[in-house]
């Protein structure tokens, strides 16, 4: 039977957290996004874009794709468009690690680094501007369905599946808000009562891969209603929860992982029972060159 890397994407590990919650009637399980090929949850969106784009004639192989991305979303496009024989081209502040940058070169795409201080707002920005001069397909992951829909389509049925149709509560850190917006839609289907948990950084913070967006910039897949709960977590508690699950639950990942797992740990001791799954949205080894882990 052939079988391609991206048969790889999804079905992802679900594993019980073993030393964060002390209340024996309430279970948290990981979910480990870092095991896709590209390394994030990010695979899945990127592969449903590209293969609907491509299904509906919308690009080929003479399309010029533009992107703008703070990481995991730009390397897992990289990896999904050179397999398609696709040329792309992804813009991010010139801020993020070197990881990001050199594995998506690795990829095939071009990488377009813009002004740090201006964050991922300018970088979609300037993507916007390209796609203005008519050269440019932008897949605009804030506002494809396409995005929502990865995870409508296999996130959620996985979490429903794999913790036997038990989970009481589903927590997501909030970037395109893509992950929380389609596993929310399957899992309300399935059980209205499930409660879905959105992360935010508090006011005043920043953790890569997690954002509450000024109106302007708000996500147009995102549908406030679909989200029963906001966490608010700050970049210590997210940098402190990081570290805690290397050491001492084998489970290497990112700041915004963290800073989920935190908030799902504040959701776990207010309940007296309960199933919580946690997206762990990727790898450790993208931030090696920042002081995620030294400091």
């Amino acid at each position: 039977m052939s079988r391609s890397i991206l048969n790889l994407i999804g079905n992802t590990p679900l594993v019980e957290a073993k030393t964060l919650v002390k209340n024996p009637n309430v279970k948290l399980f990981l979910k480990l996004e870092g095991q896709n090929p590209g390394g994030s949850v990010k695979d899945r969106a990127a592969y449903n874009m590209i293969k609907s784009a491509m299904e509906r004639g919308d690009i080929d192989q003479n399309t010029k794709l533009i992107e703008p991305t703070s990481g995991n979303t730009g390397i897992a496009l990289a990896m999904v468009a050179g397999i398609f024989g696709l040329d792309i081209e992804l813009v991010m502040p010139e801020n993020a690690t070197q990881e990001r940058v050199q594995t998506m070169k690795a990829y095939g795409a071009k990488v377009t680094l813009t002004d740090g201080d201006k964050g991922i707002m300018y970088s979609r920005d300037y993507a916007e501007e390209k796609v203005k001069t008519g050269n440019y397909y932008m897949f605009d992951q804030f506002a494809n369905e396409d995005n929502w829909k990865a995870h409508y389509n296999t996130t959620g049925p996985e979490v429903w599946r794999d913790t036997d149709q038990k989970v009481t509560h589903f927590v997501s850190s909030m970037g395109t808000t893509g992950t929380i917006m389609g596993t929310s839609r399957f899992l309300k289907e399935q059980n209205s009562a499930i409660q879905l948990v959105g992360v935010h950084p508090a006011e005043g913070t920043k953790i890569p891969g997690i954002r509450k967006w000024p109106e302007d910039y708000l996500p147009k897949i995102y549908d406030s209603s679909r989200v029963d709960h906001i966490y608010e977590v700050n970049e210590e508690e997210a940098r402190k929860m990081a570290r805690y699950l290397a050491e001492k639950e084998g489970i290497f990942s990112g700041m915004s992982s963290g800073g989920a797992t935190a908030a799902a740990v504040k959701l776990c001791e207010s309940l007296e029972h309960g199933v919580v799954v946690s997206i762990i949205c990727d790898r450790g080894d993208r931030y090696l060159s920042s002081d995620l882990f030294t400091s």
